[in-house]
């Protein structure tokens, strides 16, 4: 995106030393405003409205070549002859032309709407107001100074047919391109600028680009390495997940899920949703899905493994309205029965061989995380038979529309949706897949929330 270009007054030639020019045709000098207008080209007398400004702004930022380029010239005899040519844009209207002697004068007149710096190369090296240690003997020390006063601003290197070779060093540094002095004439310096300025333009797209795609991998790792990765060593059952966040381009939402096998055999499993989808929230997830790792694991469980994490939640979230709903089962070491805990949260369902999927019982659903102080929620104590498959969502999975109304699936059409391809034998990844890929289609497209379904099998 190129530079806005600021509105600004002009600088007569005396204040920027400028070396006088032959006058155009018209009688008129390159910074003079046409008759009638002011330095800015509005009518004398006349302020433009912030609207006015934003749209100008707007347009000089979006044209491909900026018009009415600005070109400052650094060399030290600007009193001599002319380096500098008469220019002409390739809309036929002047360049114009700021010359400064030293590097403390182009620092003083290197302005948002200069475009393109011409910098003479025999410009003597004690020039500069500041060299760094160990670059006195540098014959490209002042350019190199240029190129860090001037980032942002594309850059011609001067130099004699001579001494192609330093032109092409300069190049090496960071100039735009080399022009030769003794070569030099209006035409050939007039596109060198305009194709200057371009590929400044296309290499900082480029550098902005490529910066936001790292940026982007970096953020990808990193959401991925946040993904839990279940611990069932020894554990006969077999797991499986699948995971979409509701935000673009996004690895990580607000849902989050664990599971885990304590050393006496016990498997325990998780799955929560913070409310929003923004990273504050994934954020957060996350910090609950570790808490809930670590306290597990350190042998808690049900209403006081649930009150501690509330005071993870009450003390991370960036706001008092935030709160989490959650799912915990704890299996027992045979796989026949379980301890179930709601929060909020909607009840798991289970299927197996010769029974149709339901929802676990959930009469004694307690608060989610985060709403009542000193909550409590009740365990309740399931039977899950010797071969059984148990399901654990968040609300993004059931909370899609059906078709173009505003009916949405709700656990009822999930549950009947889960009992048809249970019975076309679907089971593990597969199952969940098309589930996942079935509501998304039932919806119309991408769904809205995130959505994280988890699931568990026991197959003796």
């Amino acid at each position: 995106m190129p530079v806005p270009v600021p509105l600004r007054r002009a600088i007569p030639a005396a204040e920027c030393g400028q070396a006088p020019a032959a006058s155009p045709p018209s009688g008129r000098s390159r910074e003079q405003a046409p008759h009638g207008t002011n330095p800015a080209g509005n009518p004398t007398g006349r302020r433009e409205n912030p609207t006015e400004k934003r749209e100008k702004a707007t347009d000089q930022r979006e044209s491909t070549t900026p018009t009415n380029l600005t070109l400052l010239l650094i060399e030290d005899d600007p009193g001599g002859s002319p380096i500098v040519p008469d220019l002409l844009d390739q809309a036929g209207k002047p360049i114009r032309v700021r010359t400064a002697r030293n590097l403390t004068e182009a620092e003083r007149l290197l302005t948002d709407d200069v475009h393109c710096i011409l910098l003479d190369l025999a410009l003597p090296a004690s020039a500069p107001a500041r060299r760094g240690e160990g670059e006195q003997d540098d014959e490209l020390a002042v350019l190199k100074h240029v190129l860090e006063l001037a980032p942002r601003h594309a850059v011609l290197a001067l130099t004699s047919s001579s001494d192609a070779e330093r032109g092409a060093e300069a190049v090496a540094v960071g100039a735009q391109d080399y022009l030769f002095r003794d070569e030099l004439d209006g035409r050939l310096l007039s596109r060198a600028i305009r194709y200057a300025v371009e590929r400044k333009r296309s290499d900082s797209a480029e550098r902005r680009l490529a910066e936001g795609r790292l940026r982007a991998q970096e953020n990808r790792r990193l959401e991925r390495g946040l993904l839990p990765t279940p611990l069932l060593a020894g554990s006969p059952l077999r797991f499986a997940a699948r995971y979409r966040p509701g935000r673009s381009r996004a690895l990580l939402g607000g849902d989050f899920y664990d599971v885990v096998r304590t050393p006496d055999g016990t498997v325990h499993a998780m799955i929560g949703d913070v409310c929003g989808h923004g990273p504050d929230e994934a954020a957060l997830g996350v910090e609950l899905r570790i808490a809930w790792r670590a306290l597990t694991l350190a042998g808690l469980c049900g209403d006081q493994l649930l009150g501690t994490l509330q005071q993870v939640l009450e003390h991370e979230r960036p706001d008092d309205e935030i709160f989490a709903t959650l799912c915990t089962v704890d299996i027992t070491p045979d796989g026949r029965r379980a301890g179930l805990c709601l929060a909020g949260h909607p009840a798991p369902l289970i299927a197996g061989p010769g029974r149709p999927a339901r929802l676990l019982p959930y009469d004694n659903n307690g608060p989610a995380l985060g709403l009542l102080p000193h909550a409590r929620w009740p365990r309740m104590q399931v039977e899950l038979g010797a071969e059984w498959s148990l399901m654990l969502y968040t609300d993004g999975l059931i909370e899609g529309h059906i078709g173009e109304g505003r009916e949405r699936l709700g656990q009822d059409g999930m549950v009947e949706m889960i009992r048809r391809r249970f019975a076309d034998g679907l089971r593990g990844e597969e199952l969940l897949e098309t589930a996942v890929n079935e509501v998304r289609a039932l919806n119309g497209g991408e769904l809205a929330d995130d959505v994280a379904v988890l699931l568990l099998d026991r197959i003796p």
